[in-house]
């Protein structure tokens, strides 16, 4: 008997990147959506992704490294956050029970500390590359990731609530740690990427993007991906603006 669930998607601000870093087959600049997803199930709240600190637009100059400010342009201000977004939509930020996080770089886990009473949910090797990383880069802040909230570290698969509706699967090859998130409903079954997959296109024709930390397990991910959706899987790519056109904004439901 499939658990009832409901999934709500949350624009948290869009970033302007090089485009080849998502795709690298193609050229310039792309405006992309920041991501998060709030799953409510019978035992409590899980966010998948919190996106970007309020740093960006608070503390802009000292948050966001001189590179960065050459080679990305963000579109994010107050109102914008998770938490705003959340309340916006009718909800509690203090009411989420669980943050888990695809991985630890600035737009997917910039907004941890504005849910105070999640735990974070987040695969163990993630944690100890994102550690290991300078702060000084936009990729891993530990501002971000190091908020004083209980870090649950996972080892591999995991079925968050014992019932199969939320299950942490391994996606690794963005980072050595990335984890997506498939989510049973009685609307059928979905799979967010996460940054496994940033566009629908790569999912088509399985090019990769520009940096990656192990291609080799980019592309596994990627076929089995493709794999899932032509079996009938949702799969959510992570920042693809005409893809995000056609998701449900909250608080209308996905599923």
């Amino acid at each position: 008997m499939t658990v009832p669930v409901e999934m709500y998607a949350l624009t948290c601000g869009e970033i302007t990147i090089s485009y080849p870093s998502l795709r690298s087959t193609e050229t310039g600049m792309l405006r992309v959506p920041v991501t998060s997803y709030l799953i409510v199930h019978p035992h409590g709240q899980v966010l998948f992704d919190s996106g970007m600190s309020p740093q960006i637009y608070d503390n802009y100059d000292d948050y966001v490294p001189e590179y960065a400010k050459k080679d990305r342009q963000f579109h994010f201000g107050p109102g914008e956050d998770v938490a705003a977004r959340l309340q916006k939509a009718g909800f509690d930020p203090t009411a989420v029970d669980l943050v888990v996080n695809s991985h630890l770089h600035h737009d997917h886990c910039g907004g941890n500390s504005l849910l105070p009473n999640a735990d974070i949910l987040v695969q163990g090797r993630e944690l100890d590359h994102a550690r290991k990383q300078p702060d000084d880069t936009m990729a891993y802040r530990k501002a971000d990731f190091e908020t004083g909230q209980h870090l649950r570290t996972l080892d591999g698969e995991h079925d968050i609530f014992g019932d199969g509706a939320l299950v942490c699967v391994p996606t690794n090859g963005h980072t050595p740690g990335h984890q997506s998130l498939r989510v049973s409903t009685e609307a059928g079954t979905w799979f967010l990427c996460g940054d496994a997959c940033y566009l629908t296109a790569s999912l088509d024709d399985l090019v990769l993007p520009l940096n990656v930390t192990d291609s080799a397990s980019t592309l596994t991910v990627l076929e089995n991906l493709q794999a899932m959706r032509n079996n009938g899987v949702h799969v959510l790519v992570g920042h693809d603006p005409e893809f995000w056109k056609t998701v449900p904004q909250a608080p209308d439901r996905i599923a």
